[in-house]
């Protein structure tokens, strides 16, 4: 499988107090983030590295899907490995950002997605 990047989701009960550390303290740029006005989900840039995060209230989180996102070159690939481990998972679905993408949870409800531009 062959996988150009992997990058934590990581929840956030704060949005605009995390994105402030991760541009201000720690040099992040915002590369993207959802809504008009921003509704709590941004990607950050710092180099090569990656970070997403997401905001959440309390138990419940309404953004709260992927703890990691995984950029790959081949998702027919992916889908393959999975369906022959008897894994379950959901996708390849296209999504309106221009990706297409699997869902898929580890053994500990880890939700997982693998990602390739389209």
């Amino acid at each position: 499988m062959n996988l150009t990047s992997g990058i934590p989701v990581l929840r956030v009960s704060d949005y605009p107090r995390a994105k402030a550390f991760y541009v201000d303290v720690l040099g992040f740029s915002v590369m993207e983030e959802a809504g008009d006005p921003v509704v709590g989900f941004g990607i950050f840039r710092h180099g090569p590295a990656r970070v997403f995060l997401e905001a959440w209230q309390g138990a419940e989180a309404p953004y709260d899907r992927w703890r990691a996102y995984f950029h790959t070159t081949d998702i027919g690939e992916v889908a393959g490995r999975l369906r022959a481990a008897g894994t379950s998972f959901s996708g390849p679905t296209a999504t309106e950002y221009g990706m297409t993408e699997i869902e898929v949870a580890d053994p500990d409800g880890n939700v997982l997605c693998f990602g390739v531009d389209t």
